[in-house]
């Protein structure tokens, strides 16, 4: 008996053993594999890194809808965490709204061993060898991303961009950035022209003691969590990070909803309706009235398909 529990003991000592030796940190920018294991619920196409491809269509009409339907969709999935606030925007008088594929970022304060694995493995990836390593997300950019980082709110030194990588990110997303922390030489970024930003702040100083341990892995956004391929809505009223097998469905009954305010105005307006009844739920009747009403709309005042708004209108009855 005790030689048989020596000899268990020995394989067992040998086993980790040999686990100790084979596990190792690996990816910085994490592959197509483990980003689908991520979204699994994402039936459609992909990007060759994995994350989904929401389409560019959806990207277009998810710009004009009103935040608060938005965020009332993700409420109705039970999203409750999907929200920030209180940003500083890059060029706060256009009154942009920006939506895209998030490419995700994490940083973290330098700690030199750790930065050193992770100099190593990145390079092993692929990452320019002369590049700091918080180029790397933005080499992987591609037309329709948003560079979406966690800068852990560091604001002197903790500059993730300045003027030049702002160019770079524009010029390869054709979009902008959403960083839980600072840039510097905001006066000259904000000379980009189509870039935008939404920021914690800006500093003069350069990016120092910080060090990037993952791409396209979750992060956290202040109150969000954002995964790799979310789709970003990013407006002066603040930013939404949608699960993207929920964007088709939340934009359409978003588009409803605002037609349904649009109706019920001009009904108020028109004196059909009073204020408490466009304010609250609508009977059987008016919601009669409403979808006539929307079967009555030319194509050109449709923010969706006909064929889309014919199986919403059908599913209704």
């Amino acid at each position: 008996m005790r030689r048989i529990l020596s000899g268990l003991l020995f394989s067992a000592t040998l086993l980790c053993n040999n686990l100790e030796a084979t596990a190792q940190y690996n990816r910085v920018a994490m592959n197509r594999e483990y980003i689908i294991s991520l979204t699994p619920q994402w039936k459609g196409e992909r990007l060759p890194d994995g994350r989904p491809f929401v389409s560019d269509d959806l990207l277009e009409r998810l710009k004009k809808v009103v935040l608060t339907h938005a965020w009332g969709g993700l409420k109705k999935h039970k999203f409750n965490n999907q929200y920030q606030g209180n940003w500083m925007m890059v060029n706060p008088d256009k009154n942009t709204i920006m939506t895209g594929r998030a490419v995700t970022a994490q940083y973290m304060p330098l700690r030199p061993d750790f930065g050193d694995v992770i100099r190593k493995v990145g390079l092993a990836e692929g990452h320019g060898e002369k590049a700091l390593s918080n180029v790397w997300p933005i080499e992987m950019l591609k037309e329709g991303d948003v560079y979406v980082a966690d800068g852990f709110a560091k604001m002197n030194e903790g500059t993730l961009i300045g003027d030049r990588l702002a160019n770079s990110i524009y010029s390869k997303s054709k979009r902008g950035v959403v960083f839980w922390g600072s840039v510097r030489n905001l006066q000259e970024i904000q000379k980009v022209e189509g870039f935008n930003g939404w920021i914690l702040g800006n500093h003069p100083s350069a990016i120092n003691e910080v060090m990037l341990t993952s791409i396209n892995a979750p992060i956290r956004i202040g109150d969000a969590t954002v995964l790799p391929g979310d789709v970003v809505y990013a407006s002066p009223y603040g930013t939404l990070f949608l699960p993207a097998y929920l964007v088709e469905g939340i934009v359409l009954e978003a588009e409803i909803s605002n037609l349904r305010h649009v109706y019920g105005i001009m009904r108020n307006k028109a004196g059909d309706w009073t204020t408490g009844q466009i304010d609250s739920d609508y009977t059987p009747q008016m919601n009669k009235e409403f979808h006539d009403y929307l079967r009555g709309l030319p194509d050109s005042k449709l923010p969706m398909p006909r064929k889309e708004l014919n199986a919403y209108l059908e599913a209704k009855k």
